[in-house]
């Protein structure tokens, strides 16, 4: 009997998620060297010197299995957030706390409205459990369209996700817009809020989601040591919530599901302000310097409150650019086959990217 008769017919049809290529694949398949990797909105100064360090001192603990309630980052965590211990649950990744939200609350026939395009994890998880996902479009500015998704919660919704600042466009929404969404929302839907480039927010309304959580039963605001962290290879992810919806999540989670050597390095890099403010100070200047550049080489480039930028360049730059050892995220997935999504390197890395555009230009004159 053929396998693909038992499998569920919700995952037989779901399309897997397609990470960017590394620059070993890269450099394989096109016989080139000395890439650059502007895809995956990685930190492009690397992790915390204070959590290599102590990942090093960790090395001869592996052999134990974690601490699975985490508990020195948990406490360290909640005192720097102004939360409760309770409010927190971990991931491995914040990509896992999106599996536990759609195991713990979606079932077949149920509903999730959702931004789009937005972050590709969020159909997938809620297909994955047989729900429908009800995406919403942005708006003109590439935004997420909040009195339009609001409109689209029915008597099926039973999650919402926004995305703030939005991935891949890097917009955001401000507190005023976000108050009027709230207004409208049931309180029969849980909201999650994912805030993975929060730390690279330079608005100054950005809405005060963890209050939020603490005031509105069903809510979860998601954010990672991924980005501005430098933790991305480590997966860990952690969701601040209402003590109720936490016990939940914590109940749908597998136990040491963020390994010891995360926990280590975690701690560690939260102790680091220096290094996340050079990451912030490298992240503007990047912004800056792109945001002059590409509109001056014909490219439209949108404002982002993130570590990457939405570019449209044309239909074939991303595999022009990968032939030139400089590897972007295309956008054809999401809806965008103009469009690039460029992460914010080095100064060395950005002019690099600059110079490749340039010779595409150059070539095709």
């Amino acid at each position: 009997m053929a396998l693909e008769r038992r499998v569920n017919p919700h995952i037989l049809n779901l399309e897997a998620y397609q990470p960017g290529k590394p620059i070993e694949e890269v450099e394989r398949e096109l016989g080139i060297s000395c890439s650059v990797k502007l895809a995956s909105n990685e930190n492009p100064l690397g992790p915390s010197p204070k959590a290599v360090a102590a990942l090093r001192e960790a090395g001869d603990q592996i052999s134990r299995y974690p601490d699975g309630a985490s508990y020195e980052l948990r406490e360290q965590l909640a005192q720097c957030l102004g939360v409760g211990q309770e409010q927190l649950v971990f991931g491995c990744g914040a990509d896992e706390l999106l599996e536990l939200l759609a195991k713990t609350f979606l079932s077949p026939g149920d509903e999730v409205v959702l931004p789009w395009p937005s972050f590709a994890m969020y159909p997938i998880v809620v297909k994955g459990m047989g729900a429908t996902p009800v995406p919403v479009p942005l708006s003109a500015d590439m935004a997420h369209d909040l009195p339009a998704m609001a409109r689209a919660i029915g008597e099926r919704t039973k999650l919402v996700f926004l995305c703030n600042p939005n991935n891949p466009t890097g917009t955001s929404f401000g507190q005023r817009e976000f108050e009027g969404f709230l207004a409208e929302l049931p309180e029969t839907a849980v909201l999650a809020i994912d805030e993975a480039y929060v730390e690279f927010v330079r608005r100054s309304d950005f809405p005060h989601s963890i209050a939020l959580a603490k005031r509105r039963p069903g809510t979860i605001v998601l954010r990672t040591f991924s980005k501005i962290y430098g933790l991305a290879g480590l997966r860990v992810g952690y969701g601040i919530a209402d003590p109720e919806l936490a016990s939940y999540l914590e109940r749908a989670r597998h136990p040491f599901n963020v390994n010891r050597l995360a926990e280590v390095a975690a701690l560690a890099a939260l102790g680091d302000e220096e290094h996340a403010q050079r990451t912030r100070d490298n992240n503007a200047a990047g912004i800056e310097f792109l945001t002059r550049e590409l509109p001056a080489l014909g490219h439209d480039v949108w404002p982002s409150d993130a570590n990457f930028l939405l570019v449209r360049t044309g239909a074939d730059y991303y595999e022009k650019l990968l032939r030139k050892g400089v590897i972007v995220r295309p956008l054809r997935g999401f809806g965008l086959p103009e469009h690039i999504r460029v992460s914010i390197g080095t100064p060395e890395e950005n002019e690099r990217l600059i110079k490749a555009l340039q010779q595409i230009v150059e070539e095709g004159s």
